[in-house]
């Protein structure tokens, strides 16, 4: 009976340990899973194959073999490919309490930390050890809420001309190519815009005590190259000079240089600035700078300038892509897009379903260094005509918020593409002299706004749109494609709003010919004047795709 009894009590014993053994297993690999699933947002570049190989190095997509050395083996390739800055990490926390206890162990994490975001709980750490820094994410999982490679945000490169079709250069038409004929000397007063650059240098334009800097540890300016770049979008969103006028003249900027001596930038050095911004009272913070990939710190930065009640305008990029480098793929920010002096689309400029507003962005006056001039290509240019627009609309109404702003600009944009929102132009191309004179209820202004050519169902779709305070009922478009004649009656239109006509496009004589002219009038009802008669035609050459 004793032997059956050490038995039983042998069995049990046994029984508790393979328990015991089972529970520490489990939790070992639910330490490994919550770092696996840390969340990041990986956008590989237009011309990546694999998004997981691309420039967001993820550092949790695969879970680690079960130990420290399998994950070292990861972090190690993952904070050491191209695209990052080399075995750099972005740590955010969960909680308050999680970041405090990093903190405070920091010294033996195997990593030095070389940056931190208090209200953010954001580290930026270098390792030094990498089988000590895994064991650090693998004792500590509870306490991350996401660990990513620190990714490079650039100047998008010089925009080549992709295109045969002629694009005509703003020049110093920039007031004109946005429709403003009145006074702007006003405009911006009161608002600040942030310029998140390489660095902005002194000039004429930018005088009067308006361009102020903040030091977030990489001094005032960058390399010759990164400067202008900073100056001529600064210029652009509040220069005064008639030879480098921008949008707003009277807005303050702040300069905040985020570029590094390798001229670029990186997520977290973004996210820094972001927050810096917003605490020294910027109302709208530009971002002529990008990546194809994003990060949670970056995610929580740009909720956090929201929930301060600032706007984020960032350029849209410049590869001719059909997606947008961040962070003007966040929704949340206003991206733009690139337009020429007729409000037509550049070659250049990346489109998609989150664009929000495109602007004049080809050959524009604008300042260089040391006093020159210069013209400047690029959403990296259109970015800043929107932040101005939006200085200069909050500055005409008081009490106006940047977001409400933003609201006004899309909703009283020209219609570019197709009719409505589309990828290539968002919700439009920005008219500044429609927006200002919104509240006019004399305002009569109806235009021939665009055309589309749909390859794949051989359409020119011609759109009209009502810019004026007043429904409009009576509207006729005439058109002749190449000599074939058609008028068209069109449906009323409320202020605002948009209609179209598609054109059948015999494709066989497009291609044998290469192109063909279109001209097209609206003609508006008797006794309606239109105060803007120079929208109502329009003219393009169709060309074959290819030719």
């Amino acid at each position: 009976m004793k032997g059956k009894t050490e038995l039983t009590t042998l069995l049990i014993l046994g029984i508790l340990l393979l328990c015991l053994l089972w529970f520490f297993t489990r939790q070992h690999s639910k330490t490994l899973e919550a770092i696996s699933q840390v969340p990041v947002r990986p956008v590989a570049p237009p011309d990546a194959t694999d998004a997981d190989d691309g420039a967001s190095a993820s550092l949790n997509k695969t879970r680690p073999a079960g130990s420290a050395a399998a994950l070292a083996g990861k972090l190690t390739s993952r904070l050491t490919r191209p695209g990052v800055r080399a075995h750099e990490a972005v740590l955010v926390f969960k909680d308050a309490d999680g970041y405090r206890r990093f903190l405070a162990r920091a010294a033996q994490t195997g990593a030095e930390v070389t940056g931190k975001i208090d209200p953010l709980a954001v580290v930026r750490v270098r390792v030094r050890a990498y089988d000590t820094f895994a064991g650090e994410l693998l004792a500590n999982a509870g306490d991350y809420g996401g660990v990513a490679a620190n990714t490079f945000v650039e100047t998008p490169p010089v925009p080549d001309d992709r295109t045969t079709h002629p694009q005509v250069p703003v020049r110093d038409g920039l007031l004109a190519a946005l429709g403003v004929t009145t006074d702007t000397s006003a405009w911006g007063r009161g608002v600040t815009i942030a310029v998140l650059d390489g660095g902005v240098a002194p000039d004429a334009t930018l005088s009067g005590g308006r361009l102020k800097y903040l030091d977030i540890g990489l001094g005032y300016s960058g390399a010759a190259e990164d400067s202008a770049h900073g100056t001529a979008v600064a210029a652009l969103a509040a220069g005064t000079s008639a030879d480098a006028q921008g949008v707003a003249p009277a807005a303050g900027i702040l300069s905040i240089r985020v570029t590094s001596t390798d001229g670029k930038s990186d997520v977290f050095t973004i996210t820094q600035a972001i927050v810096a911004a917003v605490d020294a009272g910027a109302q709208i913070l530009n971002i002529s700078l990008g990546g194809y990939a994003t990060s949670e710190a970056l995610d929580r930065a740009i909720r956090y300038a929201g929930d301060h009640g600032a706007i984020i305008v960032a350029a849209a990029g410049n590869d001719q892509a059909s997606r947008l480098v961040w962070p003007a793929a966040d929704p949340r920010v206003v991206s733009v897009g690139a337009t020429d002096a007729t409000g037509q689309q550049v070659s250049f400029s990346n489109s998609g379903p989150q664009l929000h507003l495109t602007a004049p962005g080809y050959g524009i006056q604008t300042a260089g260094l040391n006093g020159t001039r210069t013209l400047f290509s690029g959403t990296s240019a259109s970015a800043p005509v929107v932040s101005g627009a939006i200085a200069a609309v909050m500055s005409e109404t008081p009490g106006l918020t940047a977001a409400q702003a933003v609201q006004i600009l899309q909703s009283h944009a020209d219609d570019g593409g197709t009719a409505g929102t589309d990828p290539d132009y968002g919700n439009g191309v920005v008219d500044l002299g429609w927006v200002m004179a919104r509240n006019d209820p004399a305002r009569a202004d109806t235009a021939l706004s665009s055309y589309f050519y749909d390859i794949e169902a051989s359409t020119l779709e011609v759109v009209v749109q009502n810019r004026g305070a007043a429904s409009v009922t009576g509207l006729t478009l005439a058109t002749d494609l190449n000599g074939v004649a058609g008028k068209y009656v069109l449906p009323a239109l409320a202020p605002g709003a948009s209609t179209s006509v598609k054109l059948p496009v015999d494709a066989a004589r497009l291609t044998a010919e290469g192109r063909l002219l279109v001209h097209g009038q609206l003609l508006n009802p008797e006794g309606f004047t239109d105060q803007v008669p120079a929208n109502n035609r329009k003219a393009v050459v169709l060309t074959a795709p290819g030719k």
